[in-house]
């Protein structure tokens, strides 16, 4: 098992050379603060119900930030065998349930597949926290014994991958990606890269947590948290009072295989993975320009796309003035002013670091599955400084073929990929 990390170069990289049939979506599952499950989840996104309430696992009083998005009616007892209790935190249940319902969704017969033939690839960012947390207690309580926080969360990241690969006998390739919210798309993009080396199905995306007071210490010392306390007002990207996001927790993983194997099995797709690419930003204050925009226009170029294909934008939607407007106009530059419906279903889960884009990769999926926009919750329209066409109340266009995924990781992390209709 290894844990792999981007390279960070300030040149734009897409998958290149002679491309396969596109890998196929066969499998959902999702954790999300609106919604445990994927249609549960689905349909309260459609209903435009948000997750965003004040902060119930621990006293956030003496903190500015009280805000949060956390799943709802999660038991762990009843999802995780209680031999797996001990030996996991909360994140880590929540990514074995999601793992658990994208390969029940995908009919997946693990037994069944060749040795080595289906694995594991996810992204983790956050969530070594409550596990780390849980280490300091342990020292600071009488007889503990001490685990530095490098190893708290150098070892969660790789049980959190393992724990699935072992509940689910998936003896193949694993890794772990940590690129933050972009993640989520990175480890479906490696994912992505084993199938066309002859492995048949993964386990990929991103499921993070960090809800606990060492996590918000985090949270609140980057600086981007809101101190809003109204859930209506506390997250607003792309709006002329956006003061910053929620955090949340949660994601989505995937069950990605080859259209071979899909077709073998008789799956039913949920949609294709046409094109990839990841960029990354130069460094603050080097007068460099973020390049977003870079990594969309080298994902069309490697799905053998234009804009003019693209039906609808699922945007990274920082919730931060300077950071929505770089997106806002990234998007603008490659669409035209209000050129393509733009959506951020993320405004009723909070950002969920690595869960986040793999969220809206399921969302994506399932809009074009259903033939809907899901809408973009308490915003009006954006700011003047943002001309983009804000998806704000459910629509169900002419035609819906092909979206783009777009994220935004801390440290200057950029992915995008595009995704078409089954």
């Amino acid at each position: 098992m290894t844990a792999d990390t981007t390279t960070t170069t300030t040149t734009a990289t897409a998958d290149r050379g002679v491309r396969a049939a596109d890998p196929v979506v066969t499998g959902i599952g999702v954790t999300a603060p609106n919604g445990l499950g994927t249609e549960a989840w689905w349909s309260a996104v459609l209903r435009g119900e948000s997750g965003i309430r004040p902060v119930s696992r621990f006293d956030t009083a003496q903190y500015p930030a009280k805000l949060a998005g956390e799943v709802p009616g999660f038991d762990a007892a009843e999802h995780i065998p209680g031999r797996l209790l001990p030996q996991t935190d909360h994140m880590t249940r929540l990514a074995l349930t999601a793992a658990d319902e994208a390969l029940a969704d995908a009919g997946v017969d693990v037994a069944a597949l060749p040795d080595f033939s289906a694995g594991v690839i996810t992204a983790s960012s956050a969530g070594g926290f409550e596990f780390g947390q849980k280490e300091l207690q342990a020292l600071w309580s009488k007889g503990g014994q001490y685990v530095s926080a490098y190893q708290s969360f150098a070892w969660f990241y790789a049980v959190n991958t393992g724990q699935i690969s072992i509940k689910n006998g998936l003896r193949g390739p694993s890794g772990v990606l940590v690129t933050e919210q972009a993640g989520g798309l990175d480890a479906v993009a490696q994912a992505r890269r084993q199938l066309r080396r002859g492995v048949r199905l993964l386990v990929t995306g991103g499921v993070d947590s960090s809800i606990c007071p060492w996590g918000w210490a985090a949270h609140l010392a980057g600086g981007e948290l809101t101190a809003e306390e109204d859930p209506d007002r506390a997250y607003l990207p792309f709006s002329a009072d956006a003061a910053g996001h929620v955090a949340g927790e949660g994601g989505a993983l995937l069950v990605l295989e080859t259209a071979d194997s899909a077709r073998e099995r008789g799956a039913t797709v949920y949609g294709s993975v046409a094109g990839y690419a990841s960029t990354f930003d130069p460094a603050p204050g080097s007068g460099g320009t973020p390049r977003l925009q870079a990594a969309a226009e080298l994902a069309l170029r490697e799905a053998g796309l234009t804009p003019a294909d693209v039906d609808v934008v699922f945007a990274d939607a920082a919730g931060r003035r300077s950071a929505d407007r770089d997106e806002a106009r990234a998007i603008a530059a490659l669409f035209g002013d209000y050129g393509v419906p733009v959506t951020a279903p993320k405004t009723m889960t909070g950002r969920l670091a690595a869960g986040g884009a793999s969220l809206d990769l399921a969302a994506a999926l399932l809009a074009l599955r259903d033939q809907v926009l899901p809408p973009t919750v308490n915003v009006g329209p954006p700011a003047a400084d943002c001309p983009i066409d804000l998806v704000t109340e459910v629509r169900r266009p002419d035609r819906l073929r092909t979206a783009l995924v777009l994220a935004r990781g801390r440290g200057g992390f950029n992915a995008a990929m595009v995704v078409r209709a089954a």
